[in-house]
This record gives structure tokens, sequence and C-alpha cells, in this order.
């Protein structure tokens, strides 16, 4: 917030959209607390953040990587449809992950 002089007011409309896309609920009272400290944010709510502010969500985490969100040079290019299924997958734990790459590599295998 103090890197890009945002209120949390601020945040709650960068993030709308995102949370509109992705059927998030992002509210005042949430982002207050992660704010505060006194609650972390689950995977899903950090990845609209980091995409509504543009950041990392390690970064957001707190760990010492780079601010700046690390889009693939992939993501960037076609009609944008690689990039939706990216943040789409970054979106889901690492156990719905595994199940969605199991199912691509069998519909892969039935060609």
């Amino acid at each position: 917030m103090k890197v890009r002089d945002l209120r949390q007011v601020d945040i709650i409309e960068l993030a709308k959209p995102f949370c509109k896309k992705y059927n998030v609920n992002l509210g005042k009272n949430a982002l207050s607390q992660y704010v505060s400290g006194k609650v972390e944010p689950g995977q899903e709510r950090l990845t609209i953040l980091g995409l509504a502010l543009g950041v990392s969500e390690a970064w957001l985490m707190g760990y010492d990587v780079p601010m700046e969100r690390n889009v693939t040079p992939i993501a960037e290019s076609g009609d944008g449809r690689t990039k939706e299924y990216i943040e789409l997958f970054n979106m889901l734990d690492e156990h719905q992950q595994a199940l969605v790459i199991h199912l691509i590599k069998g519909l892969l295998s039935e060609k």
C-alpha cells in the first residue's frame, strides 16, 4: 500500500474485476484483517490481491523475492487464454493441480 500510495478501499476497487471473474469475495473486513496481520489470506484471495496489484503472491506473503509478477512469455502471447489458464491453475491447491495435470495427460494420450 505504501509503495503505490493506496488505501484499502483502492485495493478493493482494483480487486473487483478479478473477484467477479473468478467468483471470489474480498470484502473490506477481510482486507483489513490481512493488512493488520491478524489473518493471512487463503490462496484464492492471495491470488486476487496479486492480480489486482500486479505483484507476486510470494512477495505479498513477505518472501524475499521480486515484487513484480512472474508471467511466462507463453502467457503473454496468443489470445490471452493461456494467461487465463495459468491464473486459474495457480488458484487451485496442490491436489487439484495434480488432478488437472492427470486429466490433461489422459486427454493427450487419447490422440
